[in-house]
């Protein structure tokens, strides 16, 4: 798992499910630490451990980003050669409507070893600064010897009015972004010059100065009788665009001569807000929708506006659904009650569709995606501060336990009850509230929460990354 627990005293490394001890003081017994379980102790303290990571950085941007998505770039498929180069999109959640921006972010050198949190950019493109107890706690010399290795973070913006509820890149034309707006508006951007400045400097925009820029957007739709986060593109048809409300109200958008045509009659089905939707990856003309009334609906665009299947999904609001591109059987859903369950949609019919079902974390689930590499892994983000990866194909191995802990040369008090599938646990951000597989970085992910992104290749995800040496 990514933390441990240093409580000044001896130094806890959690390991995927088990701990191995490095204890300075014999008499303190090494223990798992189980997030939302156990608890610390007076003078104890979380501290990540950077050998669970092959990579692991963290940044600030001012503002809240509550939800971002990433850019496909030419950059190559499958990198897996430090330093990295990632573009993505994020809109602000700021204190005032007029405050806010849809940002497009260009991360390079981005290393193979884990560095502590970048410097502090603010919003509104004044110069960034460093926190003060940053610069109290590391000396001079670390800093210099850290500076090549500190990811360089540019960024462009554009002024939207109101918070982004949701945002998007058209997977076909990365430049084009939909944002979701607490105003009711639906907004279709095209950020290409953006986009091609960063690609052609290595300055431009660099911590944040550069300024918030007016731009109308292609498009701003007010069809919408509520404010919505259920957005996606088509995998399939490039332009193709679905949205919905917490009205329970879902529109779907045709691409027509450079611009975009809404159906202003809805697909009607659900009897509480749509929270998610997301297109088959593999039926050009299916989506999935999730909602607040606990259901989950399968619909065809080409017979009618109701849905063609619907089942009850969990006993709670249904937040999140994220449909396997690698096993188009697949569907998993998460609900505000903390479970998250995986369904084989060729045997919804017989009622037996839930293969796998978990109740590990302890809060809402913000967030739930699949690998793009692995078609057995997907990652989970949670109320509960914790990101989660988990491998479906993973079963219990009493032999491999047993040696593991034979290794520490010490028993280990190891929890019973970790789901075997329980890869990896990451933690340290607050109000954790979406995450992305990097579809061109195998074993990135990127994450967004109240206190700043997360940049996270875990150790033990796809074991064809280089092998860092210590």
């Amino acid at each position: 798992m990514g933390r441990s627990v240093n409580p000044k005293k001896s130094k806890r490394k959690n390991k995927k499910k088990e701990a191995a001890s490095s204890s300075s003081i014999p008499s303190i017994p090494t223990r798992v630490w189980q997030p939302g379980v156990d608890k610390l102790e007076e003078g104890e303290e979380l501290q990540c451990d950077a050998s669970v990571y092959n990579s692991l950085h963290g940044f600030h941007v001012g503002w809240p980003c509550l939800s971002f998505d990433i850019l496909g770039d030419k950059l190559g498929l499958n990198r897996t050669e430090f330093p990295h180069t990632l573009y993505m999109v994020a809109g602000t959640q700021a204190e005032k409507a007029q405050w806010n921006s849809v940002g497009l972010f260009k991360i390079s050198n981005v290393s193979g070893k884990r560095r502590d949190v970048a410097p502090k950019m603010l919003v509104n493109g004044d110069d960034a600064m460093e926190d003060e107890d940053d610069e109290d706690e590391d000396s001079d010399e670390e800093n210099e010897d850290e500076a090549s290795t500190v990811p360089n973070i540019q960024v462009r913006r554009v002024a939207h009015h109101g918070c982004v509820n949701r945002i998007r890149a058209m997977p076909q034309n990365p430049h084009i972004c939909v944002s979701w707006g607490d105003s009711g508006h639906v907004q279709v951007w095209d950020l290409s010059s953006h986009l091609n400045a960063l690609a052609e400097s290595e300055t431009e925009g660099k911590d944040g100065t550069s300024p918030v820029l007016n731009q109308a957007p292609l498009v701003n739709f007010a069809g919408h009788k509520d404010e919505g986060y259920a957005i996606d593109w088509s995998p399939a048809t490039a332009g193709r665009l679905l949205s919905g409300d917490c009205q329970s109200m879902i529109h779907l958008w045709e691409p027509a001569s450079g611009s975009w045509t809404v159906d202003p009659i809805p697909f009607a089905g659900h009897s509480a807000s749509v929270e998610d939707l997301q297109w088959s990856p593999a039926e050009d003309n299916v989506f999935a929708s999730c909602s607040v009334d606990g259901t989950i609906a399968i619909w065809d665009v080409r017979v009618g506006k109701s849905p063609a299947l619907v089942f009850k999904a969990h006993n709670t609001d249904v937040n999140v659904i994220s449909w396997n591109r690698l096993a188009s059987c697949m569907l998993a859903s998460g609900s505000d009650d903390g479970t998250f369950s995986i369904r084989d949609l060729r045997l919804i019919k017989g009622g037996e569709a839930v293969v796998a079902h978990f109740e590990y974390h302890k809060h809402a689930i913000t967030s739930i995606e699949w690998s793009a590499h692995e078609s057995s892994t997907l990652a989970v983000s949670s109320d509960d501060n914790q990101l989660t990866i988990w491998d479906l194909s993973l079963e219990k191995d009493e032999e491999e336990e047993a040696e593991f802990k034979a290794q520490t040369k010490e028993q280990v008090n190891t929890p019973q009850d970790l789901p075997p599938q329980l890869l990896f646990v990451h933690q340290g951000q607050k109000d954790l509230k979406e995450l992305h597989w990097h579809n061109q970085i195998p074993g990135m992910i990127i994450s967004t929460a109240a206190d700043g992104f997360n940049i996270l290749m875990p150790y033990n995800i796809q074991n064809t990354l280089p092998d860092l040496a210590a």
